[in-house]
């Protein structure tokens, strides 16, 4: 990992890739959803600030832990000032990310385990389907079976005007 020295207060965008591990692409996307910020140069080149590396380890951090982008940028947006985030702002974080995680780890594992349920099932509407239709209200009203498209289709006959020929 090539080493910044410590007089460079302002990193381009290739020493900000190769010192988070993150491509140039995903550095471009993170500043175009507002998670990091850069100035531009006379010469309109990016220039990031040397906190900008923390800024793309926690992005990258929670991530891999699975929070979404959209979570990441409310967190980051929180801090005062738009500071870097510090290690108990990581702390305070993701204990508040926990029970989301823990409630989505419950989500998969109720996933897998009707998995071999729904397998070749083909019926969109079966009562104990957690995979294809886990809230199936129509179902419940109508009974098992696809016929949502079939009366879809009826209603638009009726709608539309038959051509003469």
């Amino acid at each position: 990992m090539p080493q910044i020295p410590e007089k460079v207060h302002e990193l381009t965008v290739g020493q900000l890739a190769a010192r988070s591990g993150a491509a140039v692409s995903a550095l471009h996307f993170y500043e175009s959803k507002g998670l990091i910020s850069s100035r531009r140069t006379a010469g309109n080149q990016r220039r990031y600030s040397r906190d900008a590396l923390r800024r793309v380890a926690f992005i990258r951090a929670a991530q891999r832990v699975g929070i979404p982008l959209a979570t990441i940028g409310e967190a980051l947006a929180e801090l005062p000032e738009g500071r870097t985030p510090t290690r108990e702002d990581w702390a305070r974080l993701s204990e508040a990310w926990r029970s989301e995680l823990d409630e989505r780890i419950q989500q998969l594992n109720r996933l897998r385990d009707h998995l071999t349920d729904c397998i070749g099932c083909g019926c969109l509407s079966l009562n104990t389907c957690v995979l294809s239709n886990p809230d199936d209200v129509y179902g419940e009203q109508r009974g098992a079976g696809s016929r949502l498209l079939v009366e879809r289709r009826e209603h638009r006959e009726q709608q539309t005007p038959r051509r003469r020929r």
